[in-house]
């Protein structure tokens, strides 16, 4: 390294933002993702025994995938090469390839080949990797932010071991502000800061479990506020306010987050959860969430898990989806909101789901005919044929009903609809139990 690049190497550590100053630098430094790092925990245990598999870390941005990934390479000393799938192809990857088989072959040194948002790399580009993963000549750390199982390869997904990583704890981000505060090599121990509580709570929970923007946040505060007359810069809840603004939700409506929340959405409308269902529609209204997509899913819940419960429930869901369609958000919110707590608070039932699935297996697995007496009479020849003959009209006898047989043959006694005696489909029950009592 020549005396340019030295400087040049200690412009960008000194200009660097505070959350990249103040990486972990060992094992120890580390803060949270305990499922994977705490004592006997996977890679705790990989490191441990110095020997690391490819891995793939999954998770969502500011939750230390970039800084496990240096600080294995520099805990087991082996070789570290960095490339961004957004800036980098075959070309580099062979290059480092090269690198790898010279400090295997000269020095018998091990590489780790960390590649940030593998996710973005073509299906060409991962095939590359594959025999160099294979074969053990590199290491593979992937980071992604999407699902590796919807956006990684089958055959690399099948060499690697992939480790969720969860959003950070609210507490776990305030001891990291709370490391940069004091720490006067790498932080902001040497500026005399003073920060509340209440401001650090604050900045930590509109982070919402990311560290760098809480760091970040943390660093806007301290470079933006005078020193008081004790030449003290004071961080309060005002400061911290200004300094980290609309809270950043983590929904990717075309990632694996979209199916989560809804999935959420709908099993709490089907726990009869209103206030549940309200968060995770907002969760989606702020995300960015196609309020129509939003409709379409009130719509199949109103039929799968209200039905005839209370049979309102499905012309409420149409509604809103029409509406939601015709006004637009903002608006919209209202219309959604308004379908989401009726579905949510109205009584359940999936029998009429249940049922028709159960007639579509029988459908599938049993040859059945319709009963002559049910069959169309009215086309030419049919009487002679006997369709229609000795049907019952079921509007000729009391209450509009009459008992005969309506299943094919080969489905005699079979039940498919069961109503229960939840909300309007208990008025159902009864009316069925009443007529088959009278014929």
């Amino acid at each position: 390294m020549n005396l340019f690049d030295m400087v040049k190497e200690n412009t960008l550590v000194q200009n660097a933002p505070l959350a990249e100053r103040m990486r972990p630098q060992s094992i120890d430094e580390i803060v949270g993702q305990e499922h994977i790092l705490g004592e006997n925990k996977f890679l705790s245990r990989c490191i441990k025994a110095k020997r690391i598999p490819s891995i793939i870390l999954y998770g969502p941005p500011g939750t230390g995938k970039t800084t496990i990934a240096k600080v294995i390479a520099k805990e087991l000393e082996i070789e570290f090469f960095q490339l961004n799938a957004v800036t980098s192809g075959v070309k580099e990857i062979r290059e480092v390839i090269k690198e790898a088989e010279e400090l295997l072959g000269m020095y018998q040194k091990s590489s780790i080949l960390f590649i940030d948002e593998i996710h973005r790399f073509s299906k060409s580009q991962q095939d590359a990797l594959l025999p160099h993963v294979e074969s053990g000549l590199v290491i593979l750390i992937g980071a992604t932010t999407e699902n590796p199982y919807f956006q990684v390869n089958g055959a690399l997904l099948s060499r690697t071991t992939v480790l969720k990583l969860e959003l950070m704890e609210q507490e776990d981000l305030i001891e990291l502000m709370k490391r940069a505060i004091v720490n006067g090599e790498r932080g902001l121990g040497n500026q005399s800061v003073e920060i509340t509580d209440e401001a650090l709570e604050h900045m930590a929970n509109v982070a919402n479990g990311d560290v760098r923007r809480a760091l970040n946040a943390l660093e806007i505060a301290v470079l933006s506020t005078p020193f008081n007359k004790d030449m003290k810069i004071v961080i309060d809840f005002e400061v911290a306010q200004e300094s980290i603004q609309k809270r950043a939700i983590q929904y990717d409506k075309n990632g694996d987050q979209h199916y989560d929340v809804i999935s959420a959405f709908i099993k709490s409308i089907r726990g009869s959860d209103p206030d549940a269902a309200l968060h995770y529609l907002a969760k989606m209204i702020y995300g960015g969430e196609d309020p129509e997509f939003i409709g379409r899913r009130l719509i199949i819940s109103a039929s799968e898990d209200i039905g005839n419960a209370d049979p309102m429930a499905l012309q409420m869901a149409l509604s809103a989806h029409e509406a939601a369609r015709i006004i637009g958000l903002p608006e919209a919110r209202i219309i959604l909101a308004q379908a989401t707590t009726y579905l949510a608070s109205a009584p359940k039932s999936n029998a009429a789901y249940m049922g028709v699935d159960m007639a579509l297996r029988d459908v599938e697995k049993v040859q059945t005919t319709v009963p002559l007496h049910l069959r169309d009479a009215h086309y030419g020849g049919a009487k002679k044929l006997g369709h229609g003959k000795d049907y019952l009209y079921a509007h000729n006898y009391d209450h509009n009903y009459v008992a005969q047989q309506y299943l094919p043959d080969q489905l005699m006694g079979k039940r498919y609809y069961e109503p229960t005696s939840n909300g309007y489909e208990k008025k159902i029950k009864e009316h069925m139990k009443f007529i088959k009592g009278q014929a």
